[in-house]
C-alpha cells in the first residue's frame, strides 16, 4: 500500500468531464445560471439556456463542482432524486459580476482556480483524483500519455480496493483531457469532433505547465518547473498559506520544504522549487506585518501571526481591490442563509424512506 494521503485527499471521479477541459467562459456561465436555477444542469433546456451541446452541460457540471464553484445536496424531496448545485461564496467572489475576475481576464485567477482544483479541503475534497497523482505522486520527468495513464492506475490499485477501481480507459481519457487542458502545443486530431476547438478553447494554456516533444503516441510530455512571471505573489501567498492552514495551522508557520514538496503543497501544484517560492513571495513579506520568512539551523520557515486562513483571503482579497468590502458583498455566513446547499456538508436525502429501487438510483446519483 503506498503512503500517500490520495484515499483521504480525492473523490474517485473518473471521466466525467466527458472529454471535454474547461473552456472559456463556461465557469462564469454555469455560475450565474446556478445561482437562479438550482436544477440546470438536469433541466431539458439546459443546453439552450447554457448555450452548449448536452455532453456539455454534464462537463460544466462537473468542472464548476471540480474547481469548488458549486456543491450539491439532495432535493428536500426524496422523489426527487437529481441532486441540485449551490454556488458556493468564493465563487460569488471571483465569478459575480462586480466580483474579482467573472471573465478570468487576470492569469492569476487561472492560477487560483488550478489551486483549487487540486485542493483537498475539509467539506470539499479534489475531484480530479488523476490529476492530484500526476500533480503530487508522479516522478518530475518526460512521460508519454501511456507512461501517466500507468502511473495514475498504479496509485490508484495501491490505495484503493479492488471494488473501487475504474475503468482503465476512463483513466486514459484524464490524461487525454489534462493534456489538452494544459498543452500550449497540441496535435489537432480531424477525427475528433471537437479537437481544433480544444486546441483554442482551454484558458489553462496560458499557465505554461505542460510541453509537448515529438508526434504520435511516443509523444513526449513534461511539466514545467522554475519561476512563474504570470504568478502573482498574492495568490500564491493565498496558496501557501491555504496549505498551511490545513497543515500548520496551530504551529504559526510552515517551512518552505513542506510548501515546496509535500504531497498537497503549492510547490507541486505549481511545479516551484523553495528558492523559487522565497523569492516569489520576498516582496510582499517584507510590506506585510502579518508575514515573515525566517531562518533557524538552515531551514527557512513563512511565518504567520493569525490564523493562516484568514490571513490567506485578506492577502488575496486585496490583489483585486477589496471585493468583500464592495456594497452589498455578502458574508460567508450571509450567503449560506440564501444558498445553505453550498455550505460543503453535501446533505444526503433520507434514504430509509425510499423503495429499494429508487435507493440504487439515489445510491448512483449521489456517487456521480
Amino acid at each position: 500500500m503506498s503512503d500517500s494521503r490520495l484515499t483521504e485527499a480525492v473523490e474517485l471521479a473518473f471521466g466525467r468531464h466527458e472529454t471535454f477541459a474547461p473552456r472559456f467562459g463556461w465557469l462564469h456561465k454555469a455560475y450565474m445560471q446556478v445561482k437562479e436555477t438550482s436544477d440546470i444542469f438536469h433541466r431539458e433546456d439546459a443546453p439552450v439556456e447554457l448555450g452548449v451541446g448536452k455532453n456539455m452541460v454534464y462537463s460544466m457540471r462537473y468542472w464548476s463542482k471540480a474547481f469548488k464553484l458549486t456543491q450539491e445536496y439532495a432535493h428536500d424531496d426524496p422523489k426527487y432524486r437529481s441532486l441540485l448545485a449551490a454556488p458556493t461564496w468564493r465563487a460569488r467572489w471571483l465569478l459575480d459580476e462586480d466580483g474579482a475576475d467573472p471573465y478570468l481576464e487576470d492569469t492569476g485567477s487561472l492560477w487560483l482556480l488550478h489551486w483549487w482544483l487540486l485542493s483537498s479541503e475539509p467539506a470539499a475534497k479534489c475531484w480530479v483524483p488523476s490529476w492530484y497523482v500526476i500533480f503530487n505522486l508522479a516522478p518530475r520527468s518526460r512521460v508519454t500519455a501511456a507512461e501517466m495513464t500507468r502511473v495514475v492506475t498504479r496509485h490508484i490499485h495501491e490505495n484503493f480496493e479492488e471494488k473501487h477501481w475504474p475503468a482503465p480507459e476512463s483513466i486514459a481519457r484524464d490524461v487525454e483531457c489534462m493534456i489538452k487542458m494544459y498543452a500550449l502545443s497540441q496535435e489537432f486530431n480531424p477525427l475528433s469532433p471537437g479537437s481544433f476547438e480544444d486546441l483554442l478553447m482551454s484558458p489553462f494554456r496560458e499557465l505554461g505547465l505542460l510541453e509537448g516533444q515529438g508526434k504520435g503516441k511516443e509523444r513526449m510530455w513534461r511539466f514545467t518547473s522554475g519561476s512563474r512571471a504570470n504568478l502573482p505573489a498574492p495568490v500564491l501567498a493565498y496558496a501557501c498559506l491555504d496549505f498551511a492552514s490545513r497543515t500548520a495551522s496551530n504551529a504559526g508557520s510552515i517551512s518552505l520544504a513542506r510548501l515546496t514538496g509535500e504531497e498537497g503543497s503549492p510547490g507541486r501544484a505549481f511545479r516551484m522549487r523553495e528558492p523559487e517560492i522565497a523569492k516569489a513571495i520576498s516582496a510582499l513579506v517584507e510590506s506585510h506585518p502579518g508575514l515573515q520568512i525566517v531562518e533557524a539551523l538552515g531551514q527557512r520557515s513563512l511565518r504567520f501571526e493569525s490564523s493562516p486562513q484568514k490571513l490567506a483571503w485578506d492577502i488575496l482579497d486585496e490583489h483585486y481591490g477589496n471585493v468583500r468590502q464592495r456594497e452589498g458583498f455578502p458574508s460567508p455566513e450571509e450567503w449560506l442563509k440564501q444558498y445553505p446547499g453550498g455550505d460543503g456538508l453535501g446533505r444526503r436525502r433520507p434514504r430509509t424512506s425510499l423503495p429499494p429501487q429508487a435507493e440504487e438510483l439515489a445510491l448512483i446519483e449521489e456517487s456521480a
